[in-house]
């Protein structure tokens, strides 16, 4: 491919990013209206759930397909459902047909964010190249998320929420088209073999329960939640015997046996599982302790945005002098920065620290995803370099759900917990509830709430948030033990080398 083909490809999928990033702010924005219009309150989790259920679902899928039909027809599918789904949310009548659309858009949003890191290291085959790339990727995603809010207001505003999805529909038939017409793949020639059919089922099965289950924890009986987790237990142990007996396993039983790809992935999953509490619920911090406007606590994720991509451009120097670790340790040292100070900061905690603490966490989270993209396609064998990004996907999305969920339960704990104990303390001035809670992180509804029980109500949501911090400082610190014990490793081998380069 020629250099101009290798550039409009690269921004073709770079819309595909962006597009992303536009899903995951502008929808959230225009979530008020959408209930509003198609009374569906009840129903309202599962209009986010259900993406990522959909996307989590179907990523290790795409790349099987890739590996068939290729890449380029593989990612056109990807984009065509994509914008179908976008199209019929915009045209949705009710709830439950919004929802089923929204699978649809998340089963072609698992081979929208999948499909390109494989392209990129076709295209890319130079790491630092392809870093540099990754740092474009970030600022296009970090693009998105800053506009996204401010552009669905502005759509719901000015039109309906059903702008809001028909945005994606051009956007994502440009990307298809400069796809098919300016990439110039070169397939890798593999034995064709059976469809792992059987496989398919049981990690789609198995992850839909998992995720479902992981969803409605604290709003379903526990018998449901219990009965989904033991499906998901069920089809995914009785996956390990199919996987290893069949030809073309979905997930192959050999990425489990790299013990330095097994380490990307859990440092995929301790970042990512924190990195969601940061961008949760920093803004609600500063919109329920500080009270700020519900845009003002969104741009604690701007100082974050920047430095994301200043993290992700500078992956490509700090590899010229140090190795994959260490330039890790940077970034999970910048991370460990980021939640303590969180967990220091106190209730009454200028806004300020709030965009200090993004600074450091907007660097690191940018210097680990490119960092370990990189390396997961490094540390696979070529031809399983496909399986391996995709699989890197999962693991990132099975954690952000899986601590969500716990970071939720720890919100409510605390907030029953507290209101528990204001009612047991009574009160002149009135007692705390579930309802006022809600109101206290909108600026709009909490001027409403009773003033002389805002300090208490603060107090209560404050540790519920300093907690959530508190668990995400953990995280960090496992995964920089486990960094710690790799970097230990990589100098006890270069010491071992040296040393028998001396003695030859």
């Amino acid at each position: 491919m020629s250099k101009r083909n290798v550039l409009i490809v690269t921004f073709a999928l770079l819309l595909s990013n962006a597009m992303a990033g536009l899903d995951s702010t502008i929808v959230n924005t225009a979530l008020p209206a959408i209930i509003a219009d198609l009374h569906g309150l009840e129903l309202m989790g599962w209009i986010v759930a259900v993406f990522l259920l959909a996307t989590a679902v179907s990523t290790p899928l795409w790349s099987k397909m890739g590996e068939r039909i290729g890449n380029r027809r593989t990612y056109q599918i990807a984009a065509v459902l994509f914008v179908l789904g976008s199209l019929l949310q915009g045209l949705a009548p009710n709830m439950v047909s919004l929802i089923v659309s929204r699978a649809v858009a998340g089963i072609g949003n698992g081979g929208m964010i999948s499909l390109p890191y494989i392209i990129y290291a076709q295209l890319y085959e130079d790491p630092r190249k392809r870093m540099k790339v990754l740092g474009f990727v970030t600022a296009s995603y970090s693009a998105a998320t800053i506009i996204g809010p401010l552009v669905g207001g502005a759509i719901v505003d000015a039109w309906s929420w059903h702008w809001v999805f028909y945005i994606n529909v051009p956007i994502g038939l440009v990307s298809a088209v400069l796809v098919q017409v300016f990439f110039k793949e070169q397939r890798v020639k593999r034995a064709v073999t059976r469809i792992d059919y059987l496989g398919a089922s049981l990690l789609t099965v198995g992850l839909i329960a998992l995720l479902g289950g992981i969803e409605l924890i604290g709003e379903q009986s526990a018998l449901l939640v219990g009965g989904l987790m033991a499906v998901a237990v069920v089809c995914l142990v009785a996956m390990l015997p199919v996987e290893a007996r069949a030809a073309d396993p979905i997930i192959p039983g050999r990425l489990f046996r790299n013990r330095d790809l097994m380490v990307d992935f859990v440092l995929f999953a301790l970042i990512w599982g924190s990195f969601i509490g940061f961008i949760v619920y920093a803004p609600m911090w500063a919109q329920a302790l500080l009270g700020t406007s519900a845009l003002v606590g969104g741009a604690t994720q701007i100082p974050g945005s920047f430095t994301n991509f200043g993290g992700a451009g500078s992956v490509a120097s700090l590899r010229k002098r140090f190795s994959p670790q260490q330039v890790l340790l940077f970034s999970i040292m910048a991370l460990v920065v980021t939640f303590a100070i969180m967990v220091l900061a106190g209730p009454h905690t200028p806004y300020w620290v709030l965009l200090l603490a993004a600074v450091f966490e907007g660097f690191g989270n940018g210097v680990c995803f490119s960092e370990l993209q990189v390396k997961v396609q490094q540390d696979a064998s070529r031809l399983d370099v496909p399986v391996a990004t995709s699989s890197s996907f999962l693991v990132r999305m099975l954690s952000q759900t899986l601590t969500a969920a716990v970071f939720g339960l720890v919100l409510n704990s605390a907030l029953h917990r507290g209101i528990a104990q204001s009612a047991a303390d009574g009160g002149a001035n009135g007692t705390i509830t579930m309802k006022m809670m809600n109101k206290l992180s909108d600026a709009a509804s909490n001027a409403s709430l009773p003033q002389a029980l805002l300090p208490r109500m603060r107090s209560i949501m404050y540790s519920g948030l300093h907690n959530i911090m508190l668990l995400c400082l953990v995280l960090m610190l496992a995964a920089l033990a486990v960094n710690l014990h790799e970097l230990w490793r990589e100098q006890r081998a270069l010491r071992h080398g040296r040393s028998e380069t001396a003695e030859s």
